[in-house]
């Protein structure tokens, strides 16, 4: 007897970025009938990978899903947002931006009606008190369009991804649905390692230290940080990543544009000119990109949109949990 075919569900993807949480829902079971993002780049990376789906440079703020019919009533609408921060708190400009986005978001609930709703956003978000103002925002919108929704807190390293990324997540279905929501268990195996995770790629051309190096690399990733898109180079985040990448001789300082060869000498007593530099394809193995997923434009932008995504095992993990919420 042949086993069933799994049903696909549908799913609307809001600042789809690189792809990482589309392609972790389409892991799960969940085809995008539209991904928007107002970044080109981003636009071309999931055009690159996945030249079926329909991609739209949009701004959310804009977007009106009258236009597209093709949204309404999907299983899900997901959202990997800017990362917010409490303008009541910092008196930020673009903090109020990044709200806007977030309630943007909550609103385009009306015209879409989905099934269940997905955000992923910074762990604060989840209780803090400084986002009581926006938390009980969506409370009231989600309750008036009869939603119940959850927030909690999920870390990358408990689902296969050799990183400690904390993602604070909010969880909406219609009605009854919420009752057998279950939030994502963490795996039992250990967390994997930088090392065991970059060790083939740190020897793909022939640097004869790269076993001795992923030894020592013993531990998961510090957050990759996609850093600003409007200043500065590619780096692997602030002084306190840094140190701890330094400690696994590692320069955080730099994005590199290849795997160290057999001229480089591995020599941590030089400093940083003798630690090695991570690449843009190694930075996304540590999100937990597949190696065939490619990225568009220039290293920055490249790395950028990296440290940026949410991780795919991350999404593809609340993914099969809104699915089976949704009684599949």
């Amino acid at each position: 007897m042949e086993e069933s075919p799994v049903e696909r569900l549908s799913c609307l993807a809001v600042c789809a970025g690189a792809g990482g949480l589309a392609l972790g829902l389409e892991q799960a079971g969940f085809d995008p009938v539209l991904l928007l993002d107002n970044r080109a780049v981003a636009c071309e990376t999931l055009r690159l990978n996945r030249p079926l789906w329909r991609v739209l440079e949009a701004d959310l703020l804009s977007f009106d899903p009258v236009e597209h019919q093709e949204t309404y009533d999907v299983d899900l609408l997901a959202a990997g947002l800017p990362r917010v921060k409490a303008s009541a708190a910092t008196g930020r400009e673009d903090s109020a931006e990044e709200i806007r986005i977030l309630e943007s978001t909550i609103m385009l609930m009306h015209g879409v009606q989905p099934r269940a709703l997905l955000i992923e956003n910074v762990p604060d978000l989840v209780s803090k008190p400084a986002y009581q103002p926006i938390r009980a925002f969506i409370a009231a919108e989600l309750e008036h369009l009869g939603y119940r929704h959850r927030w909690f807190v999920l870390n990358a390293m408990d689902h296969g991804v050799p990183q400690d990324r904390k993602q604070g997540v909010l969880v909406a279905l219609r009605g009854d649905s919420m009752d057998p929501f279950v939030i994502p268990v963490p795996e039992t195996r250990p967390p994997v390692t930088v090392g065991e995770a970059l060790a083939a790629s740190m020897g793909e051309r022939g640097w004869p230290y790269a076993a001795a190096w992923a030894a020592q690399a013993d531990r998961v990733a510090p957050t990759l940080v996609g850093g600003s898109w409007n200043r500065g180079g590619a780096d692997l985040g602030p002084t306190g990543s840094k140190r701890s990448w330094a400690r696994m001789r590692v320069n955080g300082g730099t994005v590199a544009d290849k795997v160290p060869g057999p001229e480089f000498p591995w020599d941590p007593s030089l400093g940083i000119k003798g630690m090695v530099a991570l690449t843009v394809e190694q930075a996304a193995r540590l999100q937990g990109f597949p190696e065939d997923w490619s990225f568009a434009g220039r290293k920055t932008a490249r790395y950028r949109q990296v440290g940026h995504a949410l991780p795919p095992p991350v999404g593809r993990a609340l993914g099969l949990a809104v699915r089976a919420s949704l009684g599949h």
